[in-house]
């Protein structure tokens, strides 16, 4: 055989066994990779929760003006709103509910009848715990192009995929709470409301049901 044939296999063996190395490091599994390998992004939104505590002065499990004046400014400070949860602790909590509540009624929110979350500190004797609890969402670490979009041997999505679409929703959402889990039941409901979106599909009229539009560009319209 020809030294020039044998020199030609041994380059093809050669670029087949190079093909070959390519294609099964590609393909090779790297458990580094895998958040990455589906459709669903690996940037979502995170929903943390901060506390903030402030003790009102309760004698004789009253809420005198001065300290409702102090509350409300408060609140104020903190631009109490919606997506927001009120709770009270201490002993004389019960007593001085509904006084928290007339002042937390003011920015459109309810005192939470149970459920303070555990703060830091002794509550003094004579006081009450007012505990606002928040909650925000965001997407940490967006915009995210820290891998190159080229070469992607491994077919994954690109690393700032999700960003724009859950930075949205964490931004627009009134309450990131039901980012976690759903609105609990209030036990009454409303039919009418209930059936609105269905009933407007079924009556109203398509829109091009009285044809199209005549535009003109004449001052007379003719």
């Amino acid at each position: 055989m020809p030294t020039t044939q044998k020199e030609e296999m041994m380059r093809t063996k050669l670029t087949i066994a190079a093909f070959a190395a390519v294609m099964t490091s590609a393909c090779g599994y790297t458990q580094h990779d895998q958040p990455s390998r589906g459709v669903i992004p690996v940037n979502v939104p995170v929903v943390s929760r901060s506390d903030f505590t402030f003790d009102v002065a309760a004698p004789g499990g009253q809420l005198p003006p001065s300290e409702a004046g102090r509350l409300d400014a408060w609140f104020r400070g903190l631009q109490l709103g919606y997506g927001d949860n009120i709770y009270l602790d201490g002993l004389m909590a019960p007593s001085v509910r509904s006084d928290v509540g007339r002042i937390a009624g003011q920015y459109g929110l309810l005192v939470a009848p149970a459920g303070a979350p555990v703060t830091v500190g002794a509550i003094p004797d004579g006081a009450v715990r007012v505990v606002v609890s928040r909650t925000r969402a965001s997407v940490p670490g967006c915009p995210n192009w820290s891998d190159p979009a080229q070469p992607n041997f491994q077919n994954r999505s690109m690393s700032t995929f999700g960003c724009a679409v859950n930075g949205n929703i964490a931004a627009m959402i009134a309450n990131p709470e039901d980012l976690i889990h759903g609105r609990e039941p209030t036990g009454v409901t409303d039919p009418a409301a209930a059936t609105r979106a269905i009933e407007m599909y079924r009556t109203k009229p398509p829109t091009g049901t009285g044809g199209l539009p005549v535009v003109t560009t004449s001052k007379n319209g003719g």
